[in-house]
């Protein structure tokens, strides 16, 4: 089986809900921004809504308020970004995530692939049997 490879779509990053963030976290990304921790707390996390920790905030269009879209996308905090966002798509994903993803939509690719050849070599095998 192939390994995901991440091609900065963004996709994951559009997918509303909420990105939990710890207190490394947190020290981590006030501390890449330049920005004192105060700061970073009042202006990028919320309180999750059943009150167990923090969350960074989305946009209005539900995607993370660090992506800065673009060709490719990027995340605004990518060397501290978050262990959830690190993840994807091995720890967590959403439904559909393997059509909506690049990364997703390679990875099948190249499965069907090895499939195929598999096939294919198994097939050539049995013919000259």
């Amino acid at each position: 089986m192939e390994q995901f490879h991440c091609l900065r779509c963004g996709n994951c990053c559009r997918w509303p809900g909420a990105v939990r963030v710890g207190e490394a976290e947190i020290d981590a990304i006030a501390a890449y921004l330049g920005i004192p921790l105060e700061q970073f707390l009042t202006e990028y996390t919320e309180l999750l809504p059943d009150r167990t920790g923090l969350t960074l905030p989305e946009k209005p269009d539900g995607s993370c308020c660090f992506l800065e879209e673009g060709e490719p996308a990027r995340c605004r905090i990518d060397p501290v970004k978050p262990v959830q966002c690190r993840r994807f798509p091995e720890h967590w994903n959403f439904p559909g995530w393997e059509e909506e993803c690049a990364g997703g939509r390679a990875l099948a690719a190249a499965e069907k692939q090895e499939a195929e050849i598999g096939s294919s070599a198994k097939t050539n095998a049995t013919r000259e049997a």
